[in-house]
Formats: structure tokens, C-alpha cells, sequence
């Protein structure tokens, strides 16, 4: 059945649209109380892996602030985990890894899994989504990226400024490359089968590449962002985000993806000139913005609509993921203005 409402998807596609469509990362999240009255004590990978739960907080963004998609709830280490890594999660804690990958044992330890047989939950949450939405809006996927996904791995958790894999990618380059392909690989099959569950568009999250200058970017992070796009296809739109990504621009445009999702850091009427019209993009609100005074808000969502103005294809966003304090009134108040219901 087509989309009842598909703006994201032509707008990706650099299709006239009548107004521009409008969803937020973390859209699902803490700031609703409705999410935190779900969520209480279960822990948050079981509720990545609960099918009716994370179906129930990935659709209430829909239904509280009326948003132009809906993107599946989970975690872009879920894939890490069925390689065979052992993964703890929580929300106030972050990510911890007990036995990072340190070296070409470890790399070769871990395997390119079957994403249906092993992260069966992520397909049946896709299935039952599509059939919740009734085609109302698109649903979104979503993976980490690898240069990303390889921080967590080898640091083992977050990290202040990525001394240990940036160690292992100078030192030990064919460790290093030899994981990134087995995360691209994995990745791609991921995505592939979201797609074949029913997804209308996909985002891929690099949300620590921005820590690469531009010469690394190119030489350790983007060929591989590369191989899972290339791997993927665009049955759907494809959107890339890399948080800090000023000194990136030309380098993500190369990607592949038809969407770049933009920071708050990078003036987009700067980012519109710097892709050339070679890739509609998405954003790029500051995510503070939504902890200030409405008419901040408005103001901040004119500003944005004003320099995409000659993009050849416009999706509004923050740029990064709704903050936990955020008043839900303040995200509707972003979410009219951007549908320009204010």
C-alpha cells in the first residue's frame, strides 16, 4: 500500500513536497512520560528485545506530537552483541563491553551473523510497526556505523578521546581494517533485512566519526560506510549522520546516501553550498533549543527552513537526539512549526 503520508520519503529522493517533513532522533526517549512509565525498572536491552514494549514506545512519538515518521525503537549495539560480543546497557550508565577487541584474535573471534536467526525481535518489531502505522507515515530504519560501532568495541565503552582505537587504527591497520569489514558485512545484512521487513528509509548513526580528521575520515571511516550502502542498495532512501561532521561534509556527500543528517555545529546554508546539490539533507536544530522559550523555538525552526531553502531536498531535525529534560510541550511546539501548524 502507498504511504498515506510520504513526504520524508520525497524529500530524500529530492521530490517536490508541499511542506517539509519533520521527525526527531530519540524521538522515543525519555522526555515522554509515557516512555518512562513503559520503561520503569526493565532493563534497556530487554526492552529493545521485548516486541510489544518497543513497538508501544516507537509509536508514541506518533501520537503525542504527530511526527512524519515513526523509527523502530533499539540500540545500534544490538548487532554487536550477535556478533558475539558481550554487550551491558543502560541508559544511565552507557554502553560497557567486559572484553573489548584488542587484537586479530579478537577480530577473527567474532562472526558475520545471520541478523533473522539471531536478532529475530528486530524483524517481528519492524513487521508489527508497519501493521500499527497502517502506512500512515514512513518507518525508519536504522544501524551504527562501523568506525562507530569499532569505538565502542575496542574502547569498551564511551570514551573521552578514542586513544585506544585510534592506537589500534595507527599501529595495527590490517587488525583494524579486517574488523571494519566484518561490521560493514554486518551491518549490510542488518539493513537488508530491515528492508525486507518493511522499512520505508533508513539512517545510519556515526555518531563519534567527527572525532577523524578529514585524511582518516577518508582512509579508515567512509570506505566502509561505503560498503554497507553499496551492499544495502536504495530499495529506500538512505540517510547518513555523523555527529561533528563540519571538516566532513565533502567526504560524507561521497557516501552514497541520499540524506545527510546535519549537526547543530554546521551552518546549513554552508552545508547546502559544500554538498553542491549532490544530497538532500536533514536537520539541524540544536537539541538546547527545545530546553528554551518558545519563541526561541519558532525562531530557530525559520532560521533552519530559511537556509535549506536551496537544498534540493529538505527533512527537519535536531541536530542530535531530543535531551531527556526536554518538555514535551516544547517538542510539539517544534513539531507544529516545522509542519507550519504555528
Amino acid at each position: 500500500m502507498p504511504l498515506k503520508n510520504d513526504l520524508l520519503v520525497r524529500a530524500a529522493r529530492c521530490q517536490p513536497v508541499e511542506r517539509t517533513p519533520v521527525w526527531m532522533m530519540r524521538q522515543a526517549g525519555r522526555y515522554l512520560p509515557e516512555y518512562r512509565a513503559v520503561r520503569k525498572d526493565l532493563p534497556f536491552l530487554t526492552l529493545c528485545k521485548t516486541v510489544d514494549l518497543a513497538v508501544e514506545v516507537s509509536l508514541q512519538p506518533l501520537r503525542i506530537l504527530g511526527v512524519d515518521a515513526v523509527i523502530m525503537f533499539s540500540d545500534i549495539l544490538i548487532p554487536v552483541e550477535a556478533m558475539g560480543l558481550e554487550v551491558q546497557l543502560t541508559e544511565k550508565i552507557g554502553p560497557k563491553m567486559p572484553h573489548p577487541v584488542r587484537s586479530a584474535a579478537d577480530v577473527e573471534a567474532l562472526r558475520v551473523p545471520d541478523p533473522v536467526e539471531t536478532m529475530p525481535f528486530v524483524y517481528d518489531i519492524i513487521r508489527t510497526l508497519k501493521r500499527e502505522i497502517a502506512d500512515a507515515v514512513p518507518l525508519l530504519g536504522f544501524a551504527g556505523a562501523p568506525w562507530t560501532l569499532a569505538a565502542y568495541m575496542i574502547e569498551g565503552g564511551s570514551s573521552k578521546n578514542y586513544h585506544i582505537i585510534k592506537s589500534l587504527m595507527y599501529s595495527e591497520p590490517a587488525i583494524f581494517h579486517r574488523l571494519m569489514e566484518k561490521l560493514a558485512d554486518t551491518q549490510a545484512l542488518y539493513l537488508k533485512a530491515q528492508i525486507e521487513a518493511g522499512i520505508d528509509a533508513l539512517q545510519l548513526f556515526d555518531s563519534w566519526a567527527g572525532e577523524l580528521s578529514p585524511e582518516d575520515f577518508a582512509t579508515f571511516a567512509l570506505p566502509y560506510i561505503q560498503r554497507v550502502f553499496e551492499q544495502v542498495g536504495s530499495a529506500v532512501p538512505r540517510i547518513l549522520y555523523v555527529n561533528g561532521s563540519a571538516h566532513l561534509l565533502e567526504g560524507m556527500a561521497a557516501s552514497g546516501a541520499e540524506v545527510l543528517s546535519i549537526d547543530w555545529r554546521t551552518d546549513l546554508a554552508e552545508a547546502v553550498r559544500r554538498t553542491q546539490g549532490r544530497v538532500a539533507l536533514q536537520g539541524n536544530l540544536d537539541p538546547c533549543r527545545l530546553l528554551g522559550p518558545r519563541e526561541g523555538i519558532l525562531r530557530g525552526v525559520e532560521d533552519i527552513r530559511a537556509k535549506a531553502k536551496d537544498a534540493p531536498g529538505h527533512i527537519m531535525n535536531l541536530g542530535h537526539g531530543i535531551l531527556p529534560p526536554t518538555p514535551v510541550e516544547n517538542a510539539q511546539t517544534f513539531i507544529a512549526a516545522a509542519q507550519g501548524r504555528l
